[in-house]
C-alpha cells in the first residue's frame, strides 16, 4: 500500500502541484515570520548586551507607591548618593546618567529619526566610557553637543556645524563639537541620540543636580554580586534599588523578546489565515484525486485491502506532499525573511548587524505544520474513500452525496450559523473584554456554519446570475450548470476566497466607521482652530504657550497640563487648563450646572462624577503631588470622549503645586478662524521647530486616518497571501474540473461548440464560483464591522456605522479578477483538448 501510494503521488504530479503550492506559502509565511522575528530579536539582544558592558551594578530610584492622601514619586538621585556609591567597597567608578526626548532636525529641516527614538542623554566628563569619540571632543557647556556617528551622517553634520534641536518645544541652536558610536539599540534602528554636558542635560530634561540612574563599575576581583551588595549596605534601600549588569542585560533581552512576540503572534495569525485557506484547497484536491480513482481503489479493496489501508494509503500521500512542501517552504521562509530584513532597511529602519538566525524550532515548526496541515486536510476524503463499497464503485465513478448526509450537513451548518449569529449578537452587549471574546467565538462559530452551508446556499445565489449568463449563449448555460453540477467543490473553492474577503470587508469597515466617529468627536467637542504639541505627545514646555499667546491674530489659547492627585484614596489625573478661555475653545455639552473653571471650581466629567456620586455643587478634597490639599467644588458636569474628559481645574490653582510645570498641548482659537496663513504664523513664532505640530482638526484626523490607513495596508498586504492560495484553489478546482469532464468536453467539441465557446465556459464557470464566494464575503465581513462597531459604540458615543460602498465594489471587482485570470490555464487546457481523445476517455 506504501508503494502504492508514492506510486500515485508521481502518477499525479500535476495534479498535486498547486496543493503543494498552497501548502508552501503557508508554510514559507510561517517560517519567514519565525525567521525574521528571531533575528531582528538576536541582532537587538546583542546589541543591547554590549551597552551594558562598562556597567556592573545599576543605581536606580525605588518607586514610591501612591497610598492613603500620598501621591507616589521617584526619590531623587542626588550627587551626595553618588559620592556614596563611589567610596563603596569594591566599586572603581560611577558615573550619572540623565537622559530624554531629543528631536534634531537635519539641514534639510526635517526631524532626524523617527520622533519616538529620538533621545539625548548626557557625556560623563571628559572621557565617558560608554561612547567612544571618534572625531571632536566632549561638550562643554550649553552651547555644545555631540551626536552619534549615524545620526550625524543621516543629518548631514560635522564637527563645528550648528545643529538645530528642541527637547520640550523652544529651539535651541547648539555647535556640534563631537562624533561618537555606540551600540545603542534604538539608534541602530534608526533613531538619534545627542549628548550634552551633564549639567546641561540636567537643566534640559528637568533634572537638576539629580540622575535617572548611577552606574557603577566594579574594581578588579569583585563580582557583580558582591559589588551589589556592598552598595546596599551602604545606600538606603528604602530609596533606591540595585540592579546587576548581568540581570539589566536579561531583563533588556527578555523585553526585547515580549516586544517581538507581539510582532510574531500578529504575523502568525496570518499565516495561520492562510494555512486555514489552504485546508480547503487540500481537501478539495483530495476530494476530486479520491473520485478520480475510485476504481482503483474500489478493485484494492475487492483483492483484498481494508477500509484502514485505504486511508492509509491517501493519508501516506498526503504526508509526501506535505513533506515536500513543508521543505519547499522553509526555504522559501529563509528568503521571505531575510527579504523583510531589506525591506526594513530600505524603509531607513536600520537595524543592528547580526546573522540570520535559523532556529530547531523554525525547522521543526515548518514541517509539523506542513505535514499536519496536510493530513488533517486529507483524512476526510481518505475515510470517505474507504467507505465506497467495492463493486458500487467499478459500476459508477461518481458517487453521489447521499440525502441524509446531506440533511446532516444543512442541519449542522444551520445550528453552527444560529450559534454564531447569537454570539456575536450578544456580545454587543457585554463588556469591552467580554464582549470580544464572545465576538471572536461568535465569528468562527458563523464561518464555520457558513462554510458547511455553502453547498446549500450556491444554488439560489449563482441562479441569480442566470440572467447574465444567458447573455453569453449556449458558454452561458453550460457555465452555470457546470457550477451548481457538484455544489460541495463549488463551495470549498469559494470558501477560500470568502475568508480573506470577510477579513480584508470587515476590517474596512470598522477603520470607515472609527475614522467618521473620531472626525464628529474633534468637530462636535473642539472650538479651538489649532492644537500645538510636540510630534511626540511628550510634555511640552510652558514657555510654547506663552508664545503662542503672543502671536498675532490670536484670539484664545490655553495650556493643557496634567497632574497626578489623590481623591477618595485614588489616584485621578488632574487636567490644568486656563479657566478664562476654556469654554471658548471647546463644546462640550453640560449635563448640570454650569461650565466654569476658575479657582477652587472645577468641572468633571459624566463618568467621574458618576464613580464619586457627585453632582453640581459638591464638594471633594484633592492632594497634590508636594502633599497639600485643598477643597474643591463642582462648578458643573459635563459629557466627556475620548479626546476631552477627567477633572479640569485652573492653571492658577494647580500650577502652584507642581515642581516641574509641563503642558500636554496648547489649544488655540484665531479671530479670522483657521487659514494657511494663520499657521504659518503659529509654526514661524514656534522657531518653524520639526518636534512641535501645529494642528487643525482636519490634520488630527488626518494623522489618525494614517494610522486606519497603514494598519489596513498591512492587512491587505498580510492577507494578500489567502487570496493568492485561494487563486490556486480556483485553478486546482477548475484544472482538474477540465480532467473530469474531458470526455463531456469532447462531445461538446464533437457536435460544434467552437473552442473559443469552451474557453469562454470555463471562464464563466470561474467567474461564478468567484463573485460567489466574494458575496459571501463581503456579506459577512459588513455582518462582523457592523457588530463589533456596536460594541465600540458603547464607548464612544459619536461612533456610527460606514458602509464603504466603493471598496466593496473593488473588492467584488477583484473577486471577479481572481475568476478571471484562476480560468486563464485551465481554458486554455480544455479547449485544446484533442475530440476523439477526449470522447474516449474514461
Amino acid at each position: 500500500m506504501l508503494r502504492t501510494a508514492l506510486r500515485n503521488v508521481l502518477a499525479h504530479k500535476a495534479r498535486l502541484l498547486m496543493t503543494v503550492l498552497a501548502v508552501m506559502l503557508g508554510v514559507a509565511f510561517v517560517s519567514g515570520t519565525l525567521v525574521f522575528t528571531n533575528t531582528v530579536s538576536q541582532a537587538f539582544q546583542n546589541s543591547s548586551a554590549k551597552g551594558f558592558d562598562g556597567v556592573d551594578v545599576a543605581v536606580t530610584p525605588r518607586r514610591q507607591a501612591s497610598e492613603g492622601d500620598h501621591v507616589g514619586h521617584n526619590p531623587e538621585l542626588t550627587d551626595a548618593l553618588l559620592q556614596k556609591a563611589a567610596k563603596t567597597p569594591g566599586a572603581r567608578s560611577v558615573t550619572g546618567v540623565v537622559g530624554g526626548f531629543t528631536a534634531l532636525a537635519g539641514k534639510d529641516g526635517k526631524l532626524v529619526g523617527d520622533g519616538w527614538q529620538s533621545s539625548g542623554g548626557n557625556y560623563w566628563g571628559d572621557k565617558d566610557p560608554r561612547y567612544q569619540l571618534v572625531s571632536g571632543n566632549a561638550p562643554h557647556g550649553a552651547d555644545e553637543i555631540a551626536l552619534d556617528s549615524k545620526t550625524a551622517r543621516r543629518a548631514g553634520y560635522e564637527v563645528g556645524d550648528k545643529a538645530r534641536l528642541s527637547v520640550d518645544g523652544p529651539v535651541l541652536t547648539p555647535r556640534v563639537s563631537g562624533i561618537f558610536t555606540t551600540d545603542d539599540g534604538n539608534v541602530s534602528a534608526g533613531g538619534s541620540l545627542t549628548l550634552f554636558d551633564t549639567p546641561t542635560a540636567q537643566t534640559l530634561f528637568g533634572k537638576k543636580g539629580t540622575y535617572d540612574e548611577i552606574d557603577v563599575k566594579a574594581a578588579p576581583g569583585t563580582s557583580q554580586d558582591a559589588l551589589k551588595s556592598a552598595l546596599d549596605k551602604t545606600l538606603p534601600t528604602k530609596l533606591v534599588e540595585t540592579t546587576t549588569g548581568k540581570k539589566l542585560a536579561d531583563d533588556q533581552a527578555r523585553q526585547i523578546a515580549d516586544s517581538m512576540s507581539g510582532l510574531t503572534k500578529g504575523l502568525l495569525v496570518f499565516a495561520g489565515i492562510s494555512l486555514f485557506v489552504g485546508l480547503f484547497i487540500i481537501a478539495n484536491t483530495f476530494t476530486m484525486l479520491v473520485a478520480q480513482r475510485t476504481k482503483e481503489l474500489a478493485l484494492l479493496r475487492a483483492v483484498g485491502a481494508s477500509r484502514g489501508q485505504v486511508t492509509r494509503s491517501v493519508l501516506a500521500e498526503a504526508v509526501v506532499v506535505g513533506a515536500v512542501a513543508a521543505v519547499a517552504g522553509l526555504a522559501a521562509g529563509v528568503g521571505i525573511g531575510a527579504g523583510l530584513r531589506s525591506l526594513l532597511g530600505s524603509f531607513g529602519a536600520e537595524l543592528p548587524d547580526g546573522p540570520l538566525v535559523i532556529t530547531p524550532g523554525t525547522v521543526v515548526a515548518a514541517l509539523v505544520v506542513g505535514v499536519v496541515v496536510t493530513a488533517l486536510a486529507a483524512w476526510l476524503p481518505s475515510r470517505r474513500a474507504a467507505k465506497i463499497p467495492p463493486m458500487a464503485a467499478m459500476n459508477s465513478i461518481h458517487a453521489k452525496a447521499t440525502t441524509k448526509s446531506l440533511v446532516v450537513r444543512n442541519t449542522l451548518g444551520a445550528l453552527f450559523a444560529g450559534a454564531g449569529v447569537a454570539v456575536v449578537l450578544a456580545g454587543r452587549t457585554m463588556s469591552t473584554d467580554r464582549g470580544q471574546v464572545a465576538m471572536g467565538l461568535g465569528a468562527v462559530l458563523l464561518i464555520i456554519g457558513v462554510f458547511v452551508l455553502t453547498p446549500l446556499l450556491s444554488r439560489p445565489l449563482i441562479a441569480a446570475a442566470a440572467p447574465a449568463l444567458r447573455m453569453f449563449g449556449v458558454s452561458g448555460r453550460l457555465a452555470r450548470q457546470n457550477s451548481v453540477r457538484n455544489p460541495r467543490r463549488t463551495a470549498a473553492t469559494a470558501s477560500a476566497l470568502m475568508i480573506g474577503l470577510t477579513l480584508i470587508t470587515g476590517m474596512t469597515v470598522m477603520a470607515g466607521s472609527l475614522q467618521k466617529s473620531i472626525d464628529k468627536m474633534a468637530s462636535d467637542s473642539i472650538s479651538a482652530d489649532y492644537v500645538v504639541s510636540m510630534s511626540t505627545h511628550g510634555p511640552l514646555s510652558p514657555k510654547v504657550a506663552d508664545k503662542v499667546a503672543g502671536v498675532d491674530g490670536v484670539a484664545a489659547s490655553s495650556p493643557l497640563r496634567n497632574a497626578p492627585s489623590r481623591i477618595d484614596g485614588r489616584t485621578e489625573f488632574l487636567t490644568g487648563v486656563d479657566g478664562r478661555t476654556i469654554g471658548e475653545l471647546t463644546d462640550l455639552k453640560t449635563d448640570q450646572g454650569t461650565f466654569a473653571v476658575t479657582g477652587t471650581r472645577v468641572v468633571v466629567d459624566k463618568d467621574r462624577a458618576k464613580q464619586y456620586g457627585w453632582t453640581a455643587g459638591s464638594r471633594f478634597t484633592v492632594h497634590y503631588a508636594d502633599g497639600k490639599a485643598e477643597r474643591l467644588t463642582v462648578a458643573g458636569v459635563y459629557e466627556g470622549n475620548a479626546m476631552i474628559r477627567g477633572i479640569m481645574i485652573d492653571n492658577s490653582t494647580l500650577t502652584p503645586h507642581l515642581t516641574t510645570p509641563s503642558d500636554m498641548q496648547v489649544m488655540v482659537k484665531m479671530k479670522d478662524g483657521a487659514s494657511a496663513g494663520a499657521k504659518d504664523r503659529l509654526e514661524k513664532a514656534l522657531g518653524s521647530n520639526p518636534a512641535i505640530a501645529v494642528q487643525d482638526k482636519k490634520d488630527i484626523s488626518n494623522g489618525v486616518a494614517k494610522i486606519f490607513t497603514f494598519m489596513l495596508n498591512l492587512v491587505y498586504g498580510l492577507l494578500g497571501m489567502a487570496v493568492v492560495i485561494a487563486v490556486l484553489g480556483v485553478v486546482n478546482t477548475l484544472a482538474m474540473s477540465v480532467f473530469e469532464r474531458s470526455q463531456e468536453i469532447g462531445m461538446l467539441r464533437a457536435i460544434g461548440l467552437e473552442r473559443r465557446g469552451v474557453k469562454r465556459m470555463v471562464r464563466l464557470e470561474s467567474l461564478v464560483i468567484s463573485l460567489f464566494g466574494g458575496v459571501l464575503g463581503i456579506g459577512l465581513g459588513v455582518f462582523f464591522g457592523w457588530a463589533v462597531g456596536a460594541l465600540i459604540g458603547t464607548k464612544m458615543p459619536t461612533y456610527q456605522l460606514v458602509l464603504p460602498w466603493d471598496r466593496m465594489a473593488l473588492f467584488l471587482f477583484l473577486a471577479a479578477a481572481v475568476g478571471v485570470l484562476a480560468a486563464l490555464w485551465p481554458a486554455r487546457r480544455a479547449a485544446r483538448l484533442d475530440m476523439l481523445t477526449a470522447i474516449k476517455a474514461e
